[in-house]
């Protein structure tokens, strides 16, 4: 007796498929079920052979011989899912030419922001609005994102951070007015495009600060994230680096409590015990971006400086899975009713 496949596939369009997020993103889709990648655009690499800017998907059949296209709407109306791995501030233009219908992930930050002069501030020009902000953990956020057909994907730093400190937030138990934040990041998150300041030469065997006091974009990003679970104001204070890897971001919070580690232990095991994609480490065991590399893992250590009377959590995540195209799929498989962890099983979970 025969077997058939009835089993019909969802036909998404990556925008800025030549990036690393975009590239993670192709990956993962050719071995999603339910997606297919039916069309990769990009912009200056449109026409060049898609194997030969993401040379680890040769020999995956789906993009042998299949060349970028140009980013162009018309070539996307018939799609069923959209992302866009886009630098911020080139999402907004695109999507008014996206049918309603076509659902669509935002990689990019042109619709995380809620307030209009946080987006002034870090990123200048006109405020595009906001869209569900698609972090899955978050108390609530799975039926918000199941019902939504626009979802701004967050940050990789506000993921990490957020993740991190959303619990304690939530329980009360922080002074979140003063949260210290010092993260690294692999030199993917800064993007694909060629600088000075991402040479091997100047980035290997040395690790730098960017971007400090209080002028990173993704610092509005983690204040309202937190702020939206809890109550009261949340003011961070955030000092990123350069650090001399490929990817991965590790973060290590801090704030005032007057918790117990006991009671600190309980909030997270109470927080993250059904989560299939966010592991709290026993005490002693510290995270390391090697353990979450090419997943849609998290990896969280919380501690408790007696000496201070600060909360300490480290919190870990790949900046191109869990930070983006990771994420990005999670997001969309909430949106079209497959069980998030679909495409993502054997990139992901607790290690």
């Amino acid at each position: 007796m025969y077997a058939y496949n009835l089993r019909v596939t969802l036909s998404c369009v990556v925008v800025g498929a030549s990036g690393y997020a975009g590239g993670e993103l192709l990956s993962l889709l050719a071995g999603h079920p339910d997606f297919t990648a039916s069309i990769a655009c990009a912009g200056e690499k449109a026409g060049q052979l898609v194997t030969e800017v993401h040379p680890r998907l040769v020999g995956v059949p789906a993009y042998e011989g299949s060349r970028f296209e140009p980013t162009d709407p018309s070539l996307m109306s018939d799609a069923d899912v959209i992302f866009i791995a886009l630098p911020h501030g080139q999402s907004a233009s695109l999507v008014t030419a996206i049918p309603d219908s076509i659902k669509v992930v935002d990689l990019g930050a042109d619709f995380r922001l809620s307030d209009s002069r946080a987006w002034t501030q870090y990123y200048g020009g006109e405020h595009a609005g906001s869209w569900t902000y698609g972090l899955p953990e978050l108390p609530g956020a799975r039926d918000r994102i199941a019902r939504s057909d626009r979802v701004a994907n967050p940050g990789c730093y506000a993921t990490d951070v957020a993740l991190a400190l959303w619990p304690v937030h939530a329980a009360g138990v922080i002074d979140a007015t003063d949260i210290s934040v010092v993260a690294a990041s692999g030199t993917t998150g800064a993007g694909r495009k060629a600088t000075e300041a991402l040479l091997a030469s100047t980035v290997m065997g040395s690790m730098s600060a960017y971007k400090v006091g209080g002028v990173h974009q993704h610092t509005p990003e983690m204040e309202q994230t937190i702020a939206a679970v809890g109550t009261g104001q949340v003011r961070i204070g955030f000092t990123p680096y350069l650090a001399p890897m490929p990817r991965g971001i590790i973060a290590t919070c801090t704030a005032r409590t007057g918790a117990s580690l006991d009671e600190l232990d309980a909030i997270y095991q109470r927080a993250y015990a059904n989560e299939y994609f966010v592991t709290v480490l026993p005490a002693g065991q510290s995270p390391q971006t090697s353990s979450v590399a090419g997943t849609n893992a998290a990896h969280i250590q919380v501690t408790l400086d007696e000496h201070t009377g600060r909360l300490v959590v480290v919190s870990v995540i790949d900046n191109l899975g869990k930070g983006a195209a990771g994420q990005a799929v999670q997001n969309a498989n909430l949106m079209c009713g497959f069980p998030e962890t679909t495409g993502l099983e054997l990139t992901g979970g607790a290690a």
